[in-house]
Formats: C-alpha cells, structure tokens, sequence
C-alpha cells in the first residue's frame, strides 16, 4: 500500500516519488526533453497537499501493520520458538521502520514545497475567526440613508432569530440522540 506513487500530474518529475536523504525540494530528476507542453507547467500546491494527504495515510497503514508486527511478537517466555520466524519479523519490521522513514521525509519536502509556492498566500488568521460574542465590535460604517440602517437592523435581528432558532434545533437533536442512545444501551 505504500508503493512509490505514480505520475499523476504534470511537472511530477520534479518532486521525488522516493524522497532523498539530503538536498532541497524539488531537486529531484529533470524533466524528459520530450515532455509535452501541459507538463512543464509549475505543479499546484492543491496537487502537493493531495500527494501530501495519501503520504500520510501510507504513513499510518505503516504505522498500524508496524504495531500488529510487534502485537503478534510473543515475548521470550522460555518456549524456544524458531529463530527464522522471529528473523523474518525483526526483517519485516526493519522494513517498515525504513519505509515510515521514507515517507516521512517525503512528508517534510511535499510540505516544504507548498509552504515554498504559497508564501506570498499567508495571512493572518484573525479575519477567520467566528462570531463568538453577544455584539459585534464596532464597525466604522459611512454615514448612510436612515432606511439603509433600518435595513440593516432587520437583518441583523433576522440572522439572531435564525442563530437561536438553530440552537435550539440543535438542542433538540443533542436530546434526542442522548435518549436514542440510552433506549438502545438499554436493550442489550
């Protein structure tokens, strides 16, 4: 499950299906001469952060049959057990302490790369944040139209009455959920 992936993309020839020990991101292999003209285009960060997502996912598959390696390994207890098979385990998972190895790596140059191509992208959080208080801070609005305020007032109150609508809606399906739950521990 943790195969090399496949040239999906263009311009993949720059990033490294195998991610190398030293050296920056994307000084992998050049380009063929014969690549067609769609391929010598920059590579998207949103190609990255999808190559990004199945590393990680290889990351943890690895992980996992890593902890059934050492789940089935049973502790010396006194039984002589065949060394072969506790020397294909210990070589099995040596394998896949390189492979998590590797992909971590190739973790750390896809992440590099798109922090790389998105630098100038960055901003601040803060305009991000939900509405959490009772009133909105203070806005410096234009002198406007008293029916432009008024307007704007309705509306105001019409998004508070649909928020404490929703509230309760979600009240409502917390409660029931909780009773459904309970009818359903009480039948085992």
């Amino acid at each position: 499950m943790a195969a090399p992936l496949p040239s999906k993309g263009p311009g993949l020839a720059s990033m490294p299906s195998q991610p190398q020990a030293h050296g920056p991101p994307g000084s992998g292999p050049a380009q063929p001469p014969m690549a067609p003209q769609g391929a010598l285009r920059e590579i998207s960060p949103v190609f990255l952060c999808r190559i990004g997502q199945e590393t990680v996912q290889d990351i943890v598959t690895r992980t996992m049959e890593i902890f059934q390696i050492t789940r089935a390994t049973q502790l010396p207890n006194g039984v002589t057990q065949s060394q072969a098979v506790y020397q294909d385990r210990f070589g099995k998972l040596q394998e896949h302490l390189r492979q998590l190895a590797l992909l971590f790596r190739k973790l750390r140059l896809l992440y590099e790369r798109c922090v790389e191509m998105t630098s100038d992208l960055q901003e601040g959080p803060a305009e991000l944040v939900p509405y959490t208080g009772e009133t909105a801070a203070p806005v410096r609005v234009e002198p406007c139209s008293l029916a432009v305020s008024q307007e704007r007032q309705e509306v105001l109150e019409k998004v508070r009455q649909k928020n404490q609508e929703m509230k309760v809606l979600m009240d409502q399906m917390r409660n029931l959920l909780w009773d459904i739950n309970a009818m359903l521990t009480l039948r085992k």
